[in-house]
């Protein structure tokens, strides 16, 4: 099932972090690192930071965009603090463990982490179904990147090896949507919104954020996708 984990690492800056990842990722029986813009790639700090993990390294998927990185995963859960203006479903490391260990079953799924010292910008926390939080000591919250990989593949292990019974989604089994299939959606439903003057695109809001929050958390399955899709080309079809 680890085969169907990705862990993606977006924008870091500092090479012997994503080497330090790998090395967590390989102790923890992870393999499949993507990594999103990173600033200094391929480097000697990141094999020699990765300790015997070079081989991660060495099949690391390097992508443009987190859309490329997450196109094909039916579940995408990313490593933030909320939202700053809107909430969004958020899970601790052991809830996340179920959470992805139910759902690795078929189909990809992404575990994001974002810049060592900004994290994921809101736009990339909207392509996320939930965010999953470390607790740690408010007097000092600061978390290393690979520490922060290390934990979270810790509590994956540990819910392989106990066998625990993860919770089961209510779409568990079904068909669900990529997320690249749900990036193509929004972008018609938005364009639906805009034609229809429902959504003045000088004035957005947060409208399309609380509408991924939305999708987002039904888990949509494609023959539900394709209906929705169906709806708005008929709306288009009619003006």
């Amino acid at each position: 099932m680890f085969e169907n984990i990705r862990i993606v690492m977006v924008s870091t800056s500092h090479p012997g972090n994503i080497g330090a990842a790998a090395r967590a990722m390989k102790n923890m029986g992870l393999q499949k690192l993507y990594l999103v813009e990173p600033k200094i790639y391929p480097s000697a700090e990141a094999t020699s930071r990765a300790s015997g993990a070079d081989d991660l390294l060495a099949q690391a998927v390097v992508c443009a965009t987190l859309d490329e990185a997450l196109a094909e995963c039916s579940l995408v859960i990313g490593a933030s603090a909320r939202l700053r203006s809107i909430s969004w479903p958020q899970l601790d490391p052991r809830q996340c463990a179920a959470q992805v260990m139910s759902g690795c079953g078929n189909d990809p799924v992404a575990l994001v982490f974002g810049r060592e010292h900004a994290g994921l910008t809101n736009a990339e926390l909207s392509r996320c179904h939930y965010l999953v939080n470390i607790p740690t000591n408010p007097d000092y919250p600061s978390l290393n990147i690979a520490a922060a990989i290390q934990v979270i593949a810790y509590e994956l292990r540990m819910t392989m090896q106990n066998g625990a019974e993860a919770e089961k989604s209510q779409v568990d089994g079904a068909d669900l949507a990529t997320m690249g299939e749900l990036e193509q959606f929004y972008a018609h439903l938005e364009a639906v919104m805009v034609e229809s003057e429902f959504l003045d695109p000088a004035q957005p809001k947060h409208l399309m954020r609380r509408l991924r929050r939305l999708y987002n958390r039904t888990r949509l399955e494609k023959q539900e996708l394709n209906i929705l899709r169906g709806i708005l080309t008929a709306v288009q079809t009619r003006r």
